[in-house]
């Protein structure tokens, strides 16, 4: 690190905190572009091995020199922060880095999906997600690297389904309300007492009917990652431990693609100002710093003058300018402390911005053609949240146990507004085959409304 560099953090930082933000502290580390481009590729600095973080390794390598690609910083959220700049930044891209990274400190300390995920993941995921992949590196050189691969290909594919409306730790069916009555029954004399007394017989005929066992699951589960690992008929443990690690990383990740579009706008509106206030710095360094920030804003990239796809920076940078300006900082923290993208966006870009910022909604043909279709402000606003829901997969929940094993799994195609990619579908079934070990099926609609059912391999 630059000697430069080292004095302006402490002096940033110090202004961050007369201006209000608050946060765990920050640990800024610089590293070479190579390790950004594994963080971007694999989401952490360390993680599980599997084939499809390379596929996605050449896809970034291209996007990387085809100049669409330019990782300015990382930060992973915790106690501390550990955040990663990359040293062929200028010390002014780096210097502007760094108030960024103030600024999204900030902003996951405060906001409460990121409060309540770090509360249950933990504050050290970097560590936890080197443990994971120490741990699955033991069982590959215990079981093989094909045995673990197939593993990974279930828990990988269904990294989106989980359902963050439930605690990472949950005890199988039933468990919690027994022993929620258990210790009920404890802690009250006259309980205890009463549960003791004779009680008549059932009247009848015949004998006492044998209870029917519970339905599993009792309601849909969402969380397909923790019904598998809980109620797999065959799973061994070591499986058990790999879809429990996918299912806690997917925890942390999932408030960093809800909150996209707020958190980097929050970022970008404080580095701005951060940098607008710190007249310790040197008028060219501000200057050169702003010229970046400019970069980082803008609605679309190179010498384009259109884009069909949002900046969350842009976005997210534009409507925190107009919401301080209109409203105030702590209306405007406020804001940051409860909602979230879908929030966010529905409340607080309106039709006036929309325009003045030259939003629109299209429709892509077949042969390439784009073409911009007639939309109200809703439509527009669905566009830019629908790959924000579920992480862009299709809802789909596990609706029934049955009692030979058969897992009945149904598509949520009208709670998700998409249809179901048939041949995707097909082979995630095929993945979980391996896993499960009973029949799997799967029951969605056609194009027609109609219901299908998928199975591994085949459509009935």
């Amino acid at each position: 690190m630059t000697e430069s560099l080292e004095d302006t953090i402490p002096r940033l930082e110090a202004l961050a905190a007369d201006l209000g933000l608050r946060h765990h502290p920050v640990d800024f580390e610089i590293v070479p572009p190579t390790f950004m481009m594994e963080v971007a590729v694999y989401g952490l600095p360390v993680r599980m091995p599997h084939w499809s973080f390379g596929v996605r390794w050449i896809h970034q390598m291209i996007q990387h020199r085809m100049g669409h690609s330019k990782i300015f910083e990382v930060v992973f959220p915790g106690n501390p922060n550990r955040a990663y700049l990359v040293n062929t930044n200028s010390v002014e891209e780096n210097t502007l880095v760094v108030a960024h990274v103030l600024g999204h400190a900030d902003f996951s300390h405060n906001n409460m999906t990121f409060a309540r995920s770090q509360e249950q993941v933990g504050y050290h995921i970097v560590e936890q997600a080197a443990a994971h992949a120490h741990r699955i590196q033991e069982v590959i050189d215990s079981v093989g690297t094909r045995r673990v691969e197939e593993v990974l290909d279930v828990a990988l594919a269904l990294e989106p389904h989980i359902d963050t409306d439930q605690p990472l730790e949950r005890p199988p069916y039933g468990r919690r309300s027994r022993d929620r009555q258990a210790s009920e029954r404890d802690d009250d004399p006259f309980r205890a007492r009463y549960g003791h007394l004779p009680g008549e017989e059932p009247t009848g005929t015949g004998a006492r009917e044998r209870p029917q066992p519970p339905r599993i699951p009792p309601y849909p589960e969402r969380d397909l990652l923790w019904f598998i690992a809980q109620y797999a008929p065959e799973m061994e443990d070591w499986e058990r431990d790999i879809f429990l690690a996918v299912r806690k990383e997917s925890y942390y990740f999932q408030p960093v693609f809800n909150c996209q579009i707020m958190n980097e706008g929050w970022a970008s509106y404080w580095h701005s100002r951060l940098l607008r206030e710190a007249d310790f710095l040197p008028q060219q360094t501000y200057v050169d710093c702003m010229k970046t920030h400019s970069d980082v804003v803008r609605p679309y990239a190179g010498d384009r003058q259109v884009a069909l796809q949002v900046n969350p920076y842009h976005l997210g940078y534009q409507i925190w300018e107009k919401l301080v300006e209109a409203e105030g900082m702590e209306a405007a923290r406020q804001l940051m402390e409860q909602e979230d993208d879908f929030a966010f966006v529905r409340n607080h870009l309106s039709a006036e911005m929309a325009e003045e910022l030259g939003l629109f909604v299209y429709s892509a043909r077949q042969n390439g053609e784009i073409r911009v279709t007639e939309s109200n402000l809703h439509e527009l606003h669905e566009a830019i949240l629908r790959p924000k829901f579920h992480f862009g997969a299709p809802r789909v929940y596990a609706d029934e146990l049955k009692s030979d094993g058969t897992l009945i799994l149904r598509h949520d195609h009208q709670g998700d507004g998409a249809g179901l990619e048939v041949e995707r579908a097909r082979q995630v079934l095929d993945y979980l085959d391996r896993i499960w070990r009973r029949p799997v099926k799967l029951y969605t609609t056609d194009e027609r409304g109609r219901e299908i059912c998928l199975k591994p391999g085949l459509e009935d």
